[in-house]
């Protein structure tokens, strides 16, 4: 099994190495125990410092462009940083390592402080490397999740299909017996595949997408007693490119709520036509004296709309009303 360190599992490796470098450069003169404590010590400022700056100071204050409030409390963390430091270090080895202690002198507070200022300065670089193996991290998980989705895809395609070439083989075998039901199957199955192939996609040509409303209104049409009148009116480039499933809610909502299967009386009007850089669907259907039926009471229209924005912004129309005893929706939406 492959195994790969994540970004915190890598720094805590480097901090490791770094202990144990500076751990055996005490050692020859130090000794272990003093040589440990001062390497622990060490590492300890270094980590507070480097994380201090890029987890804290830079974002807090420098990102949001707080900059002389940046400077101001980096040089305080600086100063009091390296004298505290210096003053462990020193304290430490005046009561328990050094037979001879040395006095605390103004140079060495100056050598600690200008030590602290480059590791500070190193800090930047460790969080560019971080930021790197983030990045790098992030993109090889893409990829992985790239593949599974191409997998996945490559698997969810299979039954489809099956199920595509059986309604295949029951449709030739239907049209021996039944023309009428084979043609049913057909429409079954060209929205069916409008589903699985077309509508995943950013665009479909308007034929695609008059098509599988036309194969729509067919089956919703077995399902009524009485013959409908409808009058589809197509006005326009059938090679135009728009978002699929973008005219179906409209003629849905004439089937779930402008239809009454009890009469003979029902009358759709549908108008598909282009004008001046925009597509234009209205629909028109009569309203029935029943309850439920006089106008959508669902969230398509509604989800529609917001759809329509995250499309096209500001720039559609989708107008819905009820003159008389008819109710008509019309859509408005701008056209390569």
């Amino acid at each position: 099994m492959k195994w790969q360190a994540s970004i915190v599992q890598l720094q805590y490796l480097i901090w490791i190495a770094v202990l144990f470098i500076i751990f055996f450069t005490y050692l020859p003169e130090d000794g272990v125990y003093q040589a440990g404590t001062f390497a622990l010590i060490n590492v300890a400022f270094y980590i507070i410092l480097i994380y201090g700056n890029i987890n804290f100071l830079f974002p807090r204050f420098y990102e949001k462009g707080h900059k002389a409030q940046y400077v101001f409390y980096v040089v305080i963390f600086l100063i009091g940083g390296g004298m505290l430091r210096g003053y462990l270090i020193m304290y430490l080895d005046i009561h328990f390592f050094s037979l001879k202690p040395t006095p605390m002198t103004i140079h060495m507070f100056i050598y600690f402080i200008v030590a602290g200022f480059l590791t500070f300065l190193l800090s930047f670089i460790f969080r560019i490397a971080i930021a790197y193996f983030a990045l790098k991290q992030q993109s090889e998980k893409i990829l992985v999740q790239k593949s599974q989705a191409e997998l996945n895809l490559l698997k969810s395609q299979v039954q489809p299909h099956f199920l595509f070439n059986t309604l295949n083989n029951i449709y030739y075998e239907a049209y021996r017996e039944a023309p009428r039901t084979a043609k049913l199957i057909e429409r079954l199955s060209d929205i069916m595949r409008y589903f699985v192939d077309e509508s995943p996609k950013e665009e479909v040509s308007l034929a695609t997408e008059v098509q599988f409303l036309e194969n729509y209104i067919a089956l919703e049409k077995i399902r009524i007693r009485h013959e409908i009148e409808l009058n589809f009116i197509k006005d326009c480039n059938a090679d135009l490119r728009i978002p699929p499933m973008l005219l179906m809610t409209f003629v849905e909502n004439i089937f779930k709520h402008g239809i009454d299967k009890s009469s003979s009386k029902n009358k759709i009007d549908l108008s598909l036509t282009q004008k001046d850089g925009y597509l234009l669907f209205e629909t028109r259907n009569q309203i029935h004296e029943k309850p439920g039926t006089t106008e959508p009471n669902g969230f398509g229209i509604e989800n529609l709309r917001k759809r329509l924005t995250l499309l096209y912004g500001s720039n559609f129309e989708l107008k819905i009303s009820n003159p008389g005893n008819y109710f008509t929706a019309f859509l408005k939406v701008p056209i390569a």
